[in-house]
């Protein structure tokens, strides 16, 4: 197990020198917001883990391309957290945003891409598998 209150104090240490010397929707902005997200999903707080992904996707949407593969990369984030809570239809909704746009800029044999469509495949299947059970 991690020391998650160091990481998650390096990480809020490194948003706040971002957020003084960068423009607010800058992608390394986004990035630190991703990296909070993550320790708070690892220490099961999912609330400010998926605000912390959604603040990430927000600033990347306003200053990357849609089909940017950091995109992708949070889309796929909030899915993960939503999976974690086990809310199958808004995780696997995620990760087919993560995949639509993989699958429009990464290689087929990017490791990303093979990420992002087994989550959907494996989200569906267990979506399905528990409403019909």
């Amino acid at each position: 197990m991690g020391d998650y209150s160091r990481a998650l104090s390096s990480y809020e240490q490194a948003l706040h020198i971002q957020q003084a010397s960068l423009p607010s929707n800058h992608p390394d902005v986004a990035s630190s917001y991703n990296n909070i997200g993550s320790v708070y999903r690892n220490m099961g707080d999912y609330s400010r883990a998926l605000s912390s992904h959604e603040q990430a996707l927000h600033i990347q949407q306003a200053s990357l391309p849609s089909n940017h593969p950091d995109v992708a990369s949070s889309y796929n984030n909030i899915g993960n957290v939503y999976s974690d809570m086990g809310d199958y239809p808004n995780a696997c909704l995620f990760y087919e945003c993560a995949l639509e746009i993989g699958q429009q800029v990464l290689p087929s044999t990017h490791s990303h891409l093979q990420l992002y469509k087994r989550k959907v495949e494996e989200t569906q299947t267990y979506y399905h598998y528990t409403w019909f059970s």
